[in-house]
């Protein structure tokens, strides 16, 4: 008998070849029917993930699943999210919200940007069904209640996948995505109907949801707060180079960059950039 082991092996081992000429008519597919540019990920990445999709659909070849792409737009929605993997819950590695509420939102209310630009400004890069996004304004709008009433914030959230987005909109989640989130939060801020949970106005008036990609960062404003984890293993170094800089220019002078637990800044872009806590990747823009 074949251990899962070994036939998760033998699958790896006999993905078939994308050939240059079929990634390339992918591409073009996908950036035509989804406004998703393929270009600047890891192909080896992106490539295993088309793989899977190929063999899920039976095609023989990938030229022949270029063909099922381009008379199917469910399939292309189906490759969508394959090459999108979303994998979240609130409160997603608890010691990192503990700091932000700790030390980093204490810090950034006393910017004097955030008085001037009339508000403090997140950015939550890769936000898949809203997890983050929400944890965030949880966090402002229970311990930071007072600031918010002065200040005031805007949380943005962006994804390339149009249709978690929209289930992101909608704010309901399963029990499993909850889990981290204390009796009292639920109680508070979530209503809960038929097994699921639903976040309350107040926490979903805080958050824009966008759908967009890193390849065109000029089009997105000036922020005070940054949390791009576990999205730049779909990049190569060289693109993760070039995105940081875009973000380094965005961020106010003391703003924060927040990294996943396996990311690091990379390249000349460290000296923009001041450590605050290596465990848990965060930033300051010096």
């Amino acid at each position: 008998m074949t251990s899962a082991v070994t036939q998760t092996y033998l699958e790896l081992k006999n993905f078939p070849d994308i050939s240059p000429e079929a990634f390339e008519v992918i591409r073009r597919i996908m950036k035509n029917a989804c406004g998703v540019n393929l270009d600047s990920y890891k192909d080896k990445c992106i490539k295993r993930r088309i793989a899977l999709r190929v063999r899920a659909t039976n095609c023989i070849t990938a030229e022949e699943y270029c063909d099922l792409l381009l008379r199917d737009e469910e399939e292309v929605d189906r490759l969508l999210k394959v090459l999108t993997i979303h994998v979240s819950q609130f409160f997603r590695n608890p010691p990192m919200f503990e700091k932000l509420r700790q030390e980093i939102f204490p810090f950034l209310f006393t910017l004097p940007e955030i008085n001037v630009t009339g508000g403090l400004t997140v950015w939550s890069v890769g936000c898949a069904s809203g997890e983050e996004p929400y944890t965030v304004a949880l966090l402002l709008r229970h311990f930071f209640a007072s600031e918010l009433g002065r200040i005031g914030a805007t949380i943005l959230a962006t994804d390339v996948d149009a249709a978690i987005l929209e289930a992101a909109r909608e704010g309901i989640f399963g029990e499993e995505r909850l889990v981290e989130v204390s009796a009292e939060l639920r109680r508070k801020y979530f209503v809960q109907r038929d097994g699921r949970y639903q976040v309350v106005p107040e926490i979903k008036s805080l958050v824009e949801f966008r759908q967009a990609d890193l390849g065109h960062l000029d089009t997105f404003p000036e922020c005070d707060l940054i949390l791009c984890r576990n999205v730049f293993i779909y990049f190569e170094r060289s693109q993760q180079e070039a995105i940081l800089h875009g973000f380094a220019d965005k961020l106010h002078p003391g703003g924060v960059l927040i990294l996943g637990k396996s990311e690091s800044l990379v390249g000349d872009v460290r000296s923009r950039f001041q450590t605050i806590c290596p465990v848990e990747r965060i930033y300051r823009r010096v």
